[in-house]
């Protein structure tokens, strides 16, 4: 029998946690096992736990009633299988509980990836739900997998709003301001902007950050959110919320007033429980959501038309991300109950990344 340890919180409080123990059920013919080696921890995650109701991240890994397992990213081990072509071993990458096992039940199997067919996991959206096989990843490198677990999944956004943006001609703007400038999603996007050219791009950021953002020579300008005001009204700008901060969210639509054409929300990262209560003047902000554009795509590329953009474009940033991202790795449930109140508190430095373990 299989011992399994997962951390869960409260659904109506992310401060409240618990730490489950279970015995895992035999496998089913066609269900694989994986062991959780390690996973990142961000602020995408706390995003998930603030989302879980209304995009649905509580239903991917059911918990008892009131409890729930916040979504996050990395690798696993295949411990045990009875899914041919899959076996014990072998390393996998993909959408994980903060837990110490996983059982899934493989379809569409090919020599990078398969899809998870677990029965409640069919309606929600597919992105979640597909796990690459590391010996058949063009992506992956070993040296690279704390930096892949941290940003890979942020990156895969950065890539489709990018790519979003360009499609519509950037809704004829030739600026692009961001807002939780140090956020990786955020880094991201400049990243991918400032690589295409054609637009400034301004990134709004905490005193305490503007030094490392305006470092990272992806930004053309840094303004730190009391310096909004000094930001010309002029250009036409496409506004990128990934702050998710009603009140900064106003402030951006009143100063550039009918020179916003676009305004994308994005991200959770300042926690701001009244962002869906404060209407704002100009364009309607509209939310992002990464699961739909890379359907699209899939349909206008095919997956193997897909692989090939994002591989060329995140093996360019993972480079540029060694000079700035500092890995801290921690292992245990006091290690992991730790740095999950840091992260759910927004106290973990931009040039730091969390890498966890349960066991």
């Amino acid at each position: 029998m299989t011992q399994s340890r997962s951390f869960v919180v409260a659904r109506d409080d992310l401060a409240r946690t618990h730490t489950l123990e279970q015995v895992l059920a035999p496998l089913e013919d066609g269900e694989l096992r994986l062991k959780v080696d390690r996973f990142a921890f961000t602020a995408n995650n706390v995003t998930y736990g603030e989302t879980g109701d209304s995009i649905g991240y509580w239903k991917f890994y059911p918990a008892s009633e009131g409890w729930g397992h916040i979504p996050v990213w990395g690798f696993a081990d295949v411990v045990e299988s009875r899914c041919e072509g899959l076996a014990p071993g072998e390393r996998i990458y993909g959408f994980l509980p903060m837990a110490t096992h996983l059982t899934l039940r493989p379809q569409r199997l090919g020599a990078a990836s398969f899809v998870d067919a677990t029965e409640h996991r069919q309606a929600l959206p597919a992105a979640y739900n597909l796990y690459l096989r590391t010996a058949g990843d063009p992506a992956y490198r070993r040296e690279d997998e704390d930096l892949q677990a941290l940003l890979r999944p942020m990156f895969i956004t950065s890539f489709l709003i990018d790519d979003f943006l360009a499609d519509e001609g950037f809704f004829g703007a030739t600026r692009v301001v961001l807002s939780s400038a140090s956020a990786k999603t955020a880094i991201g996007l400049a990243y991918l902007l400032h690589r295409r050219g054609g637009v400034e791009v301004v990134g709004l950021t905490s005193a305490g950050n503007r030094g490392f953002v305006a470092d990272l020579g992806c930004y053309d300008r840094v303004l730190t959110y009391d310096q909004l005001a000094t930001l010309p009204a002029d250009p036409v700008t496409v506004y990128v919320d990934f702050a998710g901060s009603a009140a900064l969210r106003l402030q951006v639509h009143e100063h550039l007033g009918e020179r916003l054409v676009y305004s994308s929300a994005v991200g959770l990262s300042h926690r701001d429980t009244e962002r869906a209560k404060s209407p704002v003047p100009g364009v309607k902000p509209i939310f992002f959501f990464a699961p739909d554009r890379l359907r699209k795509r899939a349909k206008d590329w095919g997956r193997e038309g897909i692989e090939p953009r994002v591989t060329e474009q995140w093996l360019s940033f993972v480079r540029a991300a060694r000079a700035w991202l500092s890995v801290q790795r921690g292992t245990g449930v006091d290690a992991v109950q730790a740095a999950y109140a840091q992260a759910l508190a927004g106290q973990v430095p931009p040039n730091i990344g969390l890498v966890l373990a349960l066991d």
